[in-house]
């Protein structure tokens, strides 16, 4: 069973697709970038308030799927600028209380919008 996901707390998609879509009981969570739901604007002030944005969309679309950070299995964090990791994990691992998901890193020539951090998920109830 396929489920398209929607939450308005979160950005509206960009482009052709979804923020998330459901597949049995795992979610496949769409790259996000720091973009304020409300405004429709990118963020462009320190990584630490950007990743902040980023993982409260991520924590709005799991809501809205019924989930929690506790879901996730996978993360893939895409960085302009891999120097800024330790700002973003930092912030990142304080969405987390254990039990981390996998994850992989990387440093990517230009994300969408020119933003400087994007991170996509994947998230399965039990």
């Amino acid at each position: 069973m396929r489920k398209i996901i929607q939450s308005h707390g979160a950005p509206a998609p960009i482009g052709p697709y979804s923020q998330a879509v459901m597949h049995n009981n795992v979610l496949f969570i769409s790259m996000q970038i720091a973009i304020d739901p409300e405004s429709g604007l990118l963020i462009e002030k320190g990584m630490k308030e950007m990743t902040v944005r980023i993982m409260e969309n991520i924590g709005n679309i799991l809501k809205e799927a019924e989930m929690g950070y506790e879901d996730i299995t996978m993360t893939s964090l895409y960085l302009a600028d891999i120097h800024d990791f330790a700002e973003v994990n930092e912030v990142y691992g304080s969405y987390f209380t254990g039990n981390f998901p996998a994850r992989e890193t990387m440093q990517i020539a230009c994300l969408p919008k020119n933003a400087r951090l994007a991170i996509s998920a994947v998230a399965m109830k039990a």
